[in-house]
């Protein structure tokens, strides 16, 4: 089954930079989107997620809850890879778009948002963010 909404084209994106920001020793990046998250959780689990994140970081990346509030560390390596991030990043699950904090990122170029999870390796040493 191939996936080609633009939450799984965003999921794809965000775990390549999740598995370059782990190969670079960095911590994990932070989900703050629920719309790609929403998209992460119905294919966890999967067979088809196992080769779909393979395809991305190079490896099969897990999900585990990872609280915080901040600066949004990843924006800048996304950005280098595939451009400005789309409207999806700002919209919720039931798809609202958040247009203040869309057009704070446009005005300048940073993500402040909530997450409660993020990729993790399942090998136990993965550093929270700010932690190192």
């Amino acid at each position: 089954m191939s996936r080609t909404t633009i939450e799984h084209r965003e999921l794809g994106r965000f775990l390549a930079v999740a598995g370059q920001q782990f190969t670079d020793g960095g911590g994990p990046a932070e989900m703050f989107s629920r719309a790609v998250d929403a998209a992460w959780h119905q294919m966890l689990g999967s067979h088809e997620y196992e080769a779909f994140s393979t395809e991305h970081a190079g490896t099969v990346l897990r999900h585990r809850e990872m609280n915080g509030s901040g600066l949004i560390g990843w924006v800048t390596t996304y950005e280098k890879a595939y451009g400005p991030l789309p409207e999806i990043w700002f919209t919720n699950a039931d798809g609202l778009l958040d247009e203040g904090a869309l057009a704070r990122y446009k005005e300048t170029g940073n993500v402040v948002a909530e997450w409660d999870c993020g990729p993790t390796t399942g090998d136990g040493d993965d550093a929270a963010p700010g932690s190192r």
